[in-house]
């Protein structure tokens, strides 16, 4: 049984149901992609890999199935990759955790100006305020967005924030992935 808070919506469910995956595997973990496929329809077209992911007797009729895919390049800039991914039919939506380095709003007028991507990081990377979080970001094919942040130095889920323009370029990028 997973010890993440019910959602009334099935994809905030899967987001957090993701967060929690990725909590048990620790910090400094690679990116990592999931397909998001609707239960009932895995459970009726797919029963072995319902069974083989315990989903054979589960008595929800609604929800999502976070399905971990291959592991995303590391030599390769993560918009890039996105990029490269289309999903088949069957595929309601998809999801992506990852690590980064943020600032406060208040550090924005501090960036140095002209750094390059290379050199800002360097800099996020150096400064007192800077915090390491873990976003989750979830998006459907009909455009539905969720997201789960969790920060390194409150990392419990019940400090876990949700929301759905929580990390809206990611988003973006995600939703990319459904486009023709």
């Amino acid at each position: 049984m997973s010890n993440t808070p019910m959602a009334a919506n099935p994809l905030t469910r899967a987001v957090l149901e993701i967060d929690e995956y990725a909590s048990g595997l620790g910090w400094d973990q690679p990116a990592r992609l999931f397909a998001l496929v609707d239960t009932a329809r895995l459970r009726t077209q797919e029963p072995a890999l319902a069974a083989q992911l315990g989903l054979a007797d589960e008595q929800e009729t609604s929800g999502l199935t976070p399905i971990e895919q291959e592991e995303i390049p590391s030599n390769q800039p993560l918009d890039e990759f996105l990029a490269t991914i289309a999903w088949p039919d069957a595929v309601a939506g998809c999801a992506l955790t990852v690590e980064r380095l943020m600032l406060p709003p208040s550090a924005e007028a501090q960036v140095p100006e002209g750094l390059n991507e290379a050199k800002l990081a360097q800099w996020v990377a150096g400064h007192p305020e800077r915090q390491e979080v873990r976003m989750t970001v979830a998006v459907l094919r009909g455009g539905d967005r969720d997201s789960a942040v969790r920060l390194r130095e409150k990392d419990a889920a019940t400090e876990v924030l949700t929301g759905s323009a929580l990390v809206p370029g990611l988003a973006d990028a995600l939703a990319a992935t459904f486009e023709d």
